[in-house]
């Protein structure tokens, strides 16, 4: 009776998204360029490399790198050393660097420019892990396993020290939950950092699937692979586990596949998907030779990308693979890598990619251009929301409901805002508060609008600002004016300034505060006390709910001079007084700011006085006494004859 194995194939096994984008890059440039390099093997697999080894395209090290040559930068990334370095020597950088890597480099060099030590789980003889160090510009270590890290931290002192931990995107997953205990037990304040990729981590997880119910696995990759090293350690904990570069070399192992139920086949991610069907085939001729039915599960899921077409136009369902500071990634559910640029995520000036989505997020799309020859589809994600959007702005409309949006461009006659996708027209005349007003100044500003009109055929609409703040200026006066008495201290803005006055804006409400009520001291001009755009605290004198008229004061009764002067001064006291007007029967003197005295002709001096000017001149200051003070009337008569008799008195 023969025996029935199940031959089964990972999903996940082949190359990673970062490996195919760099692949592809180097392939594309053949077509655009001659003289070109790639620093280090493009991938870690032979075969690649020797096929583009027979297109002209040889991998260099940095030594080797000549002016004029394009030098393609592999998917592992390399040091900020290196990119300065080719800058130096004239040479024209395609940067093939995963973006999952190149986030691990940002995190390095940020964190190091803000004083931290950076730890860094992985190999530390692996081009990834020399290029993260090479964007560290402090003090970094590498460790490649627990006991290395505990080694490294627990005889040293780091507790005063800002830290973080982040790992190689192909790091061994369970090692890396393995040292997260040791992390916060010897470097409980550290940041840790999640950068294990998630391609990895699918790839990881599936293989150990696999190899809990294998008799077998193989795993097919090149032998300078870290990442297909880390799926061996993995498979090898819970069945046999052999590693091949290429088909052929199944045939000499000598495996006894008698009695075998289950084998399955992984990959690393620099591995071709047709050295991984040569690896399925010769595996099931190997079987099939030792009397084994072979049950074969196929990838359908990969056999469908291949054969799912896709057009201009068509919406489609995808995932966030990647997300950057120019462009999202995302699996599409074909063989195409997708591409959203920032201009088709958004029209908001004020968002960044990782603003709007983020990695394992589901999103609609609409396809903007193919290209089978390159393996790319532009998308867009704003088309999508701009559908959804413009029925919201319809129902708007109808309903009366204020939106929010924010100004992307000042036009001819007024302006564009941006609300959820969709441009609204907004004229100058419902945009602006004043007809000077500069329309430049609501560049960028949020603002509230109303749907004025919508036309469906063009997918247009015009909208209002004025409209919204009309009804916030009414909704706000009919509080007021339901709520205000006079004697409530309120706060407002300086509106404007006139000869008589001030108005003041109270939200919604504008008061007058007359030039008598701003000060208790003389002024020449109400812009002496205050300026336009002014916040100030004013009291509410009076109310006309018929005329929607406001009277304010702004002077404050416990500054009021008179009630200083009645509780510091007295009848009979003397005081020092500077004349601030010469009339015909006296002068007016000022005892204190806002207080005056009059001395009397007759007060003058002690002889007739016929012109008080021969004697007296404004600005000068005076001794004189109190005579009288008149607190009804809030009159203070003063004299100077009076202390000229002490005088005269004392000299006799």
């Amino acid at each position: 009776m023969l025996t029935k194995c199940k031959l089964f194939v990972a999903k996940s096994a082949g190359f990673c998204f970062g490996v195919d984008r760099a692949i592809k890059m180097v392939y594309n440039e053949l077509d655009n360029r001659n003289n070109i390099v790639t620093l280090g093997p493009i991938i870690h697999n032979q075969n690649v490399v020797d096929d583009l080894k027979s297109k002209g395209v040889y991998p260099v090290e940095l030594s080797e790198v000549r002016e004029g040559q394009t030098v393609i930068i592999r998917s592992h990334g390399v040091g900020k050393a290196v990119y300065d370095t080719l800058d130096k020597l004239g040479a024209e950088v395609v940067d093939a660097t995963c973006p999952f890597v190149t986030k691990i480099h940002n995190i390095a060099k940020e964190r190091s420019a803000d004083g931290y030590t950076v730890f860094i789980a992985g190999d530390k003889s692996h081009p990834e892990v020399q290029g993260i160090m090479g964007h560290c510009t402090g003090e970094c270590f590498v460790f490649e396993n627990c006991d290395e890290f505990e080694n490294l931290v627990k005889n040293r002192d780091f507790s005063s020290k800002k830290l973080a931990i982040l790992a190689q995107t192909t790091y061994n997953k369970n090692m890396w939950k393995d040292c997260v205990p040791l992390f916060r037990k010897y470097l409980p304040q550290a940041e840790i950092c999640e950068t294990i990729c998630n391609a990895t981590n699918i790839r990881q997880n599936e293989a150990e699937e696999l190899a809990q119910k294998a008799d077998l696995m193989v795993i097919v990759g090149g032998r300078h692979s870290s990442n297909t090293h880390k799926l061996k350690a993995i498979c090898e904990k819970h069945c046999k586990c052999v590693l091949v570069e290429t088909a052929d070399e199944l045939k000499k192992l000598g495996l006894d596949l008698s009695g075998a139920r289950f084998i399955g086949i992984s990959a690393g991610a620099s591995t071709p998907g047709y050295i991984i069907k040569e690896v399925q085939d010769t595996m099931s001729e190997l079987l099939n030779n030792v009397d084994n039915t072979v049950d074969e599960e196929f990838n359908l899921e990969a056999i469908d990308k291949t054969l799912k077409k896709i057009y201009p136009g068509a919406k489609v369902e995808g995932t966030v693979e990647s997300v950057n500071d120019t462009e999202v990634i995302v699996d599409i559910g074909t063989k195409h890598t997708g591409y959203v640029s920032l201009n088709e995520l958004t029209d908001d000036p004020t968002k960044k990619p990782s603003d709007i989505v983020s990695v394992g997020d589901t999103i609609e799309l609409i396809v903007i251009k193919t290209s089978d020859t390159d393996g790319t589809v532009l998308l867009s994600k704003k088309r999508v929301d701009a559908v959804k959007s413009f029925q919201k702005i319809k129902d708007a409309a109808e309903s009366g409901e204020i939106l929010e949006g924010v100004v992307t461009n000042v036009v001819k006659g007024g302006v564009l805002v941006s609300s959820d996708g969709v441009k609204v027209f907004v004229p100058a005349s419902q945009a602006a508060p004043r007809r000077d007003y500069d329309l430049n100044e609501l560049l960028k500003q949020t603002v509230k609008f109303k749907i004025l009109e919508v036309n469906d055929a063009k997918q247009r609409a015009v909208g209002s600002v004025r409209a919204v703040a009309r009804e916030e200026k009414a909704a706000a006066q009919s509080k007021f004016f339901e709520t205000a008495v006079p004697g409530t201290e309120m706060e407002g803005v300086v509106k404007s300034i006139t000869d008589y006055g001030v108005f003041v804006d109270l939200g919604g409400v504008d008061g007058l505060v007359r030039r008598a009520d701003l000060s208790w001291n003389r002024i020449k001009h109400p812009s002496d006390v205050v300026s336009i755009g002014d916040k100030v605290t004013v009291t509410i004198k009076d109310i006309d709910p018929e005329t929607k008229k406001v009277s304010l004061t702004y002077k404050k009764d416990s500054e009021n001079p008179w009630e200083i002067f009645v509780n510091n001064y007295k009848e009979g006291q003397d005081v020092k007084a500077t004349i601030v007007s010469i009339t015909s029967f006296g002068a007016f003197a000022q005892i204190i700011d806002g207080i005056d005295g009059l001395i009397h002709i007759s007060q003058i001096a002690n002889q007739r006085v016929n012109n008080v000017a021969d004697i007296l001149a404004v600005g000068d200051v005076v001794d004189c006494r109190i005579t009288e003070i008149d607190s009804e009337k809030k009159r203070i008569s003063l004299s100077r004859r009076a202390l000229l008799d002490d005088e005269d008195e004392s000299a006799e």
